[in-house]
């Protein structure tokens, strides 16, 4: 009987969490009580013409979290993702869980770039983020600018439409945003000129290591655009192509020219190169998408690869095109400990690991433009 009354207790406690208008998982609003604040918010930025943003925020694979881990380990990733928006969002923005993996901000005072800038920062420390035996979690966010025209029902579903673009861009840590004029991505202000210059120490650190990347991004290019990917993911792809290698400029020169094989400790250096890319990469601004690719560039489709054993669609769709691109002409390449590997020979390889290391649909694209590349007569890249 006095367990029956307690369970009547949490019963009725939870009743009254849901009348409060209270998700009793995380503690943050809901979906309807957000919907009042947004009003309120709304019609303030009408009277004083101020700015207001409305965002929505969606953990990528959630369900397959819950099926993996259980329920009650995806509450407590609930309740750690509402930690991090909270902690990284102003006291004055709005913060609810308005479905089961999703959460809605109301921005007021902030406009899209301000919005994607926050967001920029909150997807950086999801990825840091360990809760339980989950860690890294990604996510899709959807931002929409407010106009005096609209409806609070509008605003949501054009934050919504932007988070279905979001997530079309290819897995992990994607934003995108809907002023009324199409998708926006965080501002590309100087950064083609630090890729470049990374790029070029690059290729004065190891001769083989830059030109190699050069002949990467070739490929890489036309795989992504032809698997559909929007232009702005294109040019991450692109980005990450070239720069994918540059942790290797913290692995010494007898490592990276050795002619024999590396022992443990060796290639337990060599693996880190992924990681050190990286962190270079994070402390360039706006650089983010971009190290989240390198980082994950030697993820296997299978969950055997490193540095976080990913599989599947776990992994950034940049990274397994630049996996399948970078293995083709590692293998067609001459190298101090080996000689190249002919392109049938190179070929049949890629075949055989299609859906152990390599994701088949980027290696039937990458095939795709490897025989039109040959057919047209043109010199193949590797």
């Amino acid at each position: 009987m006095l367990e029956q009354s307690r369970r009547r207790v949490a019963e009725l406690d939870l009743l009254l969490e849901r009348q409060g208008g209270r998700d009793p998982v995380t503690g943050l609003i809901t979906l309807g009580r957000l919907r009042s604040q947004l009003e309120v918010e709304m019609q303030r930025a009408r009277r004083h013409g101020r700015p207001l943003t409305v965002a929505v925020l969606d953990i990528d694979g959630f369900r397959s979290i819950n099926a993996r881990s259980g329920f009650a380990q995806g509450d407590a990733l609930l309740v750690a993702v509402a930690g991090v928006i909270r902690e990284y969002t102003r006291a004055h923005d709005i913060v609810g869980r308005t479905a089961a993996d999703e959460f809605a901000l109301v921005m007021p005072e902030t406009d899209t770039l301000g919005a994607l800038r926050a967001f920029e920062r909150i997807l950086l420390e999801l990825e840091a983020l360990e809760a339980g035996p989950i860690s890294s979690v990604s996510a899709s966010v959807g931002v929409a600018a407010f106009t005096r025209t609209q409806t609070s029902q509008e605003i949501l579903g054009q934050a919504a439409g932007a988070l279905d673009a979001a997530r079309a861009a290819g897995g992990g840590r994607a934003l995108a945003a809907d002023t009324g004029g199409g998708d926006l991505s965080p501002a590309e202000d100087g950064r083609g000129e630090v890729i470049s210059a990374l790029a070029m120490a690059l290729l004065e650190r190891d001769r083989y290591t830059g030109e190699h990347s050069e002949s990467v991004v070739a490929m890489a290019t036309e795989v992504a655009r032809g698997l559909g990917l929007d232009q702005a993911e294109v040019s991450r792809v692109r980005a990450a192509a070239l720069l994918h290698d540059i942790g290797k400029v913290a692995i010494p020169d007898d490592i990276l020219n050795q002619p024999g094989g590396l022992d443990d400790d060796q290639w337990r250096l060599m693996r880190e190169h992924p990681t050190i890319g990286e962190r270079i990469l994070r402390a360039v601004t706006g650089m983010g998408g971009v190290a989240r690719i390198v980082r994950h560039e030697h993820e296997s489709f299978d969950g055997s690869g490193y540095p976080d054993g990913l599989a599947g669609e776990e992994i950034p769709i940049g990274s397994r095109i630049i996996l399948a691109c970078d293995a083709y002409h590692a293998m067609t390449s001459d190298r101090p400990y080996r000689q190249a590997m002919n392109h049938k020979d190179a070929v049949d390889q890629l075949l055989d690991n299609a859906g152990r290391q390599f994701d088949p649909a980027v290696v039937e694209q990458l095939l795709g433009f490897l025989y039109g590349h040959r057919q047209s007569g043109a010199r193949t890249t590797a």
